[in-house]
This record gives C-alpha cells, sequence and structure tokens, in this order.
C-alpha cells in the first residue's frame, strides 16, 4: 500500500474485536484519514513494518502478541509511527508502562467519537511538528556555520521576527512565541538555541497539549520509585533533561492550573522536585514558550495565571500567518518542489501563472504545513513538469474563483498583493464592527481574529 496524497494521515487501527475496528474506522474515514485495520498484534505488525502508517492505534489486551509487545517490537524494527494504546483497563500503571516503551498516548474503553478524534488530531499535530524545520528551510541558501536552521521568508514581518529572535538568542531571559498553528513556532524556538550560549547543550521540545494531565508532571519533572502505580523506578524529567540547554514548551495555554504554579516557582527560583521526592533539585534551563492561544484573554478569564503569563512573556515573538505574508509564498513553492521532488520521484519544475495567483490569493487558514500538503498532492497530480490550476485542490480553487476573475481585469499598476490584501482585511474589519455595533469582542470571533489581533489592527488601520 502507498501513502495517501491527500492532506490526511494514514492510521493503522489493531483490536481483536470487530465492532471497534468497524467504528474506529469508520469514525476516522469520515474525517479524510486513510484507515486499515488488522485483527491482532502480529498482523498488525506486518501492517505496520510494511504500510509504514503515520498513527497506530493498538489494543492493550489481545491474543498472540498484546498491545505492549506489539509496540515494544515495532520499535525494536525500527517503526516510527505514532502509537496510541486502546484500554478498557485505563489504569495509570497500564498508560504509563505504554509510555515508557514508547507510545506517544493512550485512550480508554468505552470512548467517544469526539476523544477518538481528539486523539488522534493531537497525533497528528505532533507528526506534523516534526516538519516543521523541513518546512521551512531553504535548501539553497549557504549554511550560516552557526548550526541555525535556514528560514524561508522575505516578508518584512517574519523578517522582523527572525531578527528579534536572533538578538535575544544570546541573552538568558525567557521567550514567549506567539502564532497560529503551522507558522513555525518550534522553528524559531531552535534558532534561537542555536543562536544562544546553550547551542552545545540539548533541545527539549514538549507539547503541554499533547500528554495527558494526570501523566504531565511527571513527564516534566521527573518522578522517583514508588511515587504512585507503576512507577517501577527513578525517572528523569524533561527539566532535568534539558539542564544546560533550552526547554521548548509548546502549548503552553493547555497548561493545567496546578502546573502553572509548579512552572512558575521553577522559573524563578530554578528549582524543581520529582513527583513523590521531598528534595529540590537545582536546574539550569532556558525556557521558551509558545502558544496559538490569546492567553491575555485566558489571563482574564481566570485560566491562566497573570503571574505566569508575565513570567513567560518578558520578550514576545510573533509570527504572522501565511494569509499576511503571502510574498513568501513562491519561495515556500520553489522549496517544497525542490523537497518532494526527490520524495515522490517527479520532476516537476514550477506551476503555472494562474496557480500561482490562485495560491497567493488563497486564505490557508493551515498555514506553511496546508500549503506543504497541497504542493505534494498537485505534484503527485501533475501530468508534466508543470502544476496547473486544474491541479489545485477544490477548496484553493472555489474560494478564489470571482476574487481570479477581477484580478484579471486590474491594470498593471493595480497589481500590488501587500495593498490589496490589507484594503481587503481593512474592509472586512470595519464591516464586522458595523454588524456587531462596535463589540469587538463578537467581531473578533467573526472575524477568527483573537481580540488582540483586532485591536491591534484596528489601530493600524485607523478603525478606532
Amino acid at each position: 500500500m502507498g501513502k495517501s496524497t491527500g492532506g490526511g494521515m494514514n492510521v493503522l487501527v489493531i483490536d481483536d474485536e470487530a465492532g471497534v475496528r468497524r467504528t474506529v474506522s469508520m469514525i476516522l474515514e469520515d474525517e479524510g484519514y486513510d484507515v486499515t485495520t488488522a485483527s491482532n498484534g502480529r498482523e498488525g505488525l506486518k501492517h505496520a513494518l510494511d504500510w509504514g502508517p503515520d498513527i497506530v492505534l493498538c489494543d492493550v489486551r489481545m491474543p498472540e502478541m498484546d498491545g505492549l509487545e506489539f509496540l515494544e517490537e515495532y520499535r525494536r524494527k525500527g517503526g516510527e509511527g505514532l502509537v496510541v494504546t486502546m484500554t478498557a483497563y485505563g489504569s495509570a500503571e497500564l498508560a504509563l508502562e505504554a509510555l515508557q516503551r514508547g507510545a506517544y498516548d493512550y485512550i480508554a474503553k468505552p470512548f467517544s467519537a469526539d476523544a477518538i478524534l481528539l486523539t488522534v488530531r493531537k497525533a497528528e499535530e505532533r507528526e506534523k511538528r516534526r516538519r516543521d524545520l523541513k518546512q521551512l528551510r531553504r535548501p539553497s541558501k549557504p549554511s550560516t556555520g552557526t548550526g541555525e536552521p535556514d528560514i524561508v521568508a522575505t516578508s518584512p514581518a517574519m523578517v522582523t521576527a527572525i531578527d528579534l529572535a536572533r538578538k535575544v538568542a544570546p541573552h538568558p531571559s525567557t521567550i514567549l512565541i506567539t502564532g497560529e498553528s503551522g507558522t513555525g513556532k518550534e522553528v524559531i524556538a531552535r534558532l534561537i538555541h542555536a543562536a544562544s550560549t546553550r547551542a552545545s547543550a540539548t533541545f527539549v521540545p514538549v507539547n503541554c497539549g499533547a500528554i495527558p494531565e494526570n501523566l504531565l508532571e511527571a513527564e516534566l519533572f521527573g518522578h522517583v520509585k514508588g511515587a504512585f502505580t507503576g512507577a517501577n523506578a527513578d525517572r528523569v524529567g524533561l527539566f532535568e533533561e534539558a539542564n544546560g540547554g533550552t526547554l521548548f514548551l509548546d502549548e503552553i495555554g493547555e497548561l493545567p492550573t496546578a502546573l502553572q504554579v509548579k512552572l512558575l516557582r521553577t522559573l524563578q527560583d530554578h528549582v524543581i522536585r520529582r513527583v513523590g521526592e521531598s528534595r529540590l533539585r537545582q536546574v539550569d534551563v532556558r525556557i521558551v514558550a509558545a502558544t496559538a492561544r490569546d492567553l491575555e484573554q485566558d489571563v482574564e478569564a481566570g485560566t491562566f495565571r497573570s503571574d505566569l503569563y508575565y513570567r513567560l512573556n518578558v520578550v514576545n515573538i510573533h509570527l504572522p500567518p501565511l494569509r499576511h505574508r503571502s510574498e513568501d509564498i513562491p519561495a515556500l513553492v520553489d522549496h517544497f518542489l525542490a523537497m518532494y521532488n526527490g520524495v515522490l520521484n517527479t520532476e516537476v519544475e514550477g506551476l503555472d501563472k494562474e496557480a500561482v495567483q490562485t495560491l497567493t490569493a488563497y486564505a490557508w487558514p493551515g498555514n506553511v504545513r496546508e500549503l506543504e500538503n497541497v504542493i505534494e498532492r498537485a505534484m503527485v497530480l501533475a501530468e508534466g513538469t508543470t502544476v496547473t490550476v486544474e491541479q489545485l485542490p477544490s477548496s484553493v480553487r472555489s474560494k478564489n474563483h470571482v476574487a481570479m476573475h477581477a484580478v484579471e481585469a486590474l491594470p498593471a499598476d493595480e497589481l500590488s498583493v501587500k495593498k490589496r490584501t490589507a484594503e481587503l482585511e481593512r474592509q472586512l474589519i470595519r464591516r464586522a464592527l458595523e454588524i456587531t455595533d462596535g463589540n469587538r469582542t463578537k467581531a473578533s470571533g467573526l472575524l477568527e481574529l483573537s481580540y488582540r489581533a483586532l485591536l491591534y489592527k484596528i489601530r493600524d488601520y485607523g478603525l478606532g
């Protein structure tokens, strides 16, 4: 079997109950995932090694080879997919054992459709984040010799963000990176680490929203033997693993309130306490945090501590969404063409004029990740060395159909993408404020902008 060429990922479901396999498959296929199934661990292991799924959902209790044995064999034989274990015996002991053997997450039976989708989407996000360094690198750019990732960026906003990252990197200050999912927050965090005095030490990334809440404290701070059921040995946490280096706390807004207090103490006193231990341990860690949430709103709502927010937000680096830096799209497209020609064994040289105009006009809600998926798909469908507009997804083409006809009627001196995009955004904000009688909170919802971003744009466009 080959990899799916669509936006969805490949998921392997291993369970000895036919009803579970059928139900999970239907849930995931309805959301665009490419799903295959296996009825036991041995069959599942063969599928996993032959097919190379992105995500594996595996029952723990199965005949012949149980889920933990499958996980161990799968990892031993080089399997790289993210494994999520499923069990009706959802104890912390079993979950911890699965995580210690290399599982990404676990889900307890009986589960709802929402629980399955949430877990798989978190795993999908983790897998996509792993590609961030590949997505934003410029292959033709000479190496800086510093170990920094080379980032594709010509737009003023992105260049400003990169310059700020390099400027603050040598200093020990805590940094908060904000921006929508898919804008490259981990790439910037790695740049900061590489440009800092800690570059020779470890960079440790962790997604605070992807680890079950009851295990997150032990993951961050470690635990001692006997701290809880299943803690059969002392375990070093991520803070100690990153000692001397950088700890990247992605999706920091998902951190539970109780752990916010402990993180604040660590930031202030540079000490941690393993779960089940009374002793304090000194750590020397540079914290870079990131979020797609509006933490100021969360502070006002009481779901995020204000003291922690101000401690994290010493330096803020905001990454603009791709729709605000459309001038970067041609360079990103060239990068993806070069990258995927090798992966897909194709010889695509470029896109035709209409395809480039369509990509530039599209809003890109999924940002750079979505652009990558679109280019990969188009390259697979291309019939020659050039991608045409017909090979772009209908979702990208249809939203630009009217706009493309309007573009054709424009004279040469009115083709500035920057000016046209800014004017359209200004008019959308003006209209949203009219509809909501000036209620900025409601307007931000209509516009799908954070309240803080809306305030900035109202100021910038003179709409106050």
